[in-house]
């Protein structure tokens, strides 16, 4: 064995090389040759490995290995073999020089943890991908528990790694961490739970840097400027600053905006609260009236005809609107709305289009309208809405509605007058 770790040492010093630089060459010489060995065999066993698993992944039924191979699991396996390569070698190359020896062990010591790390990882993550296809757990937080067992994971190996860099043995180290644990999370407790938030809001990809989020307890309303370990800063719409904690992120609600930014529209959700004692049955010569509107002339022509069919049919008696089917001003109101709001150009007409009446209340019966704007800026947006109502109230005379509204000093006046 001694005739390989010299056997440029020798050839050197037969050729009158001074025996320290002789042991530097040889050194270099062995380095370099182990160097070669580890990306050789480690870019064959990758190769190998990987295609072994594609294969097997491609005639095998199940996607378990599917995703074996989407996660790299083959890939970081086959780092185990050029690692023992360099573990087991690395005495040869720095046999003169034994200082070195211990802290390249070292070095490879902790290196065997990272690549365990990588590995577990690999692992859980393809276990968290295969758990979400199976019916039975796909309504279960599977990224929850895998995170708990990757913190886990990664506090174990961070520990392990310091107490092989320290070299105090891992009992001891971890027995001595317990001590002064209390003392360190009393101190930095903000920052340990901002800490532990900052990766949850990472990892769960709840808020961004230019999101715009609402943020009702600290009255934040606005985009986000800046995600420090401890705060986020939001800038409001007024130009202010809101500093908010990085663990309210997680331990409170707010809403993210980005859903709708990310969508194809914006939603408009508002209602007319229409004035019940305005409802009535149409007669026909206010049918007849309505039907010079032309978005629902059409409409008007066709119901009008099928309802006069199915009251003929049953000799209904028509002296009274009551008996029978028939129109009502704000049935004929709604079906207008939703008929306008299909032809407006600011509508997007691939999202819900709706004008639906709710539960009538003491004010009157509230007609909302459901829709989604193209042009999600907000103040594009806010044009786009109030353009809608205010042709909206416009139109409600014509169907002889009106909307309630609380009487003022005016209504009394006029009234008494």
């Amino acid at each position: 064995m001694t005739s390989y770790k010299h056997i440029l040492f020798d050839y050197l010093v037969s050729l009158g090389t001074n025996d320290v630089m002789a042991k530097y060459l040889n050194m270099i010489a062995l380095l370099v040759a182990l160097l070669l060995i580890i990306f050789i065999a480690d870019f064959i066993i990758r190769k190998l490995l990987i295609g072994v698993f594609g294969q097997f992944a491609t005639k095998s039924k199940t996607n378990f290995d599917d995703y074996l191979v989407a996660n790299k699991v083959p890939r970081n396996i086959a780092h185990i073999v050029p690692f023992l390569i360099a573990l087991n070698f690395a005495p040869i190359v720095f046999y003169d020089f034994p200082n070195s020896d211990i802290i390249i062990e070292t070095i490879l010591q902790v290196f065997a943890i990272i690549l365990t790390l990588w590995i577990v990882r690999s692992l859980l993550n393809t276990l968290k991908d295969y758990f979400k296809t199976l019916p039975g757990l796909k309504d279960k937080p599977i990224d929850s528990y895998i995170q708990v067992f990757m913190i886990f994971a990664w506090i174990v190996g961070f520990l392990s790694a310091i107490a092989i860099i320290t070299g105090i043995e891992f009992i001891k180290f971890v027995t001595g961490m317990g001590a002064i644990s209390a003392v360190v999370i009393l101190v930095f407790k903000d920052t340990i739970m901002g800490f532990v938030a900052s990766i949850q809001v990472s990892i769960n990809d709840m808020v961004r840097i230019g999101d715009w989020i609402t943020f009702e307890k600290y009255g934040a309303d606005g985009d986000v400027i800046e995600i420090n370990l401890a705060t986020v800063k939001v800038q409001n719409f007024d130009k202010t600053i809101t500093t908010i904690p990085t663990y309210a992120l997680i331990s409170d609600s707010f809403k993210n905006w980005r859903g709708m930014t990310d969508s194809d529209g914006r939603r408009i959700r508002r209602a007319l609260i229409i004035k019940q004692d305005g409802v009535k049955y149409l007669s026909e010569a206010e049918v007849e009236k309505l039907k010079s509107i032309q978005l629902i002339s059409s409409y008007l022509e066709t119901r009008q005809k099928d309802i006069s069919t199915y009251n003929s049919t049953n000799n209904i008696d028509k002296t009274l609107l009551l008996n029978g089917r028939n129109l009502t001003n704000l049935g004929v109101f709604r079906k207008y709305i939703d008929s306008y709001l299909r032809n407006h150009s600011a509508i997007n007409k691939d999202m819900m289009i709706m004008a639906r009446q709710l539960a009538p209340t003491t004010q009157g019966i509230p007609l909302e309208i459901y829709a989604f704007s193209s042009d999600k800026r907000w103040e594009n947006y806010e044009y786009i809405m109030a353009d809608i109502f205010d042709h909206l109230l416009a139109a409600l005379p014509y169907f002889e509605l009106e909307v309630f509204e609380l009487p003022s000093h005016s209504s009394f006046k006029n009234s008494l007058n």
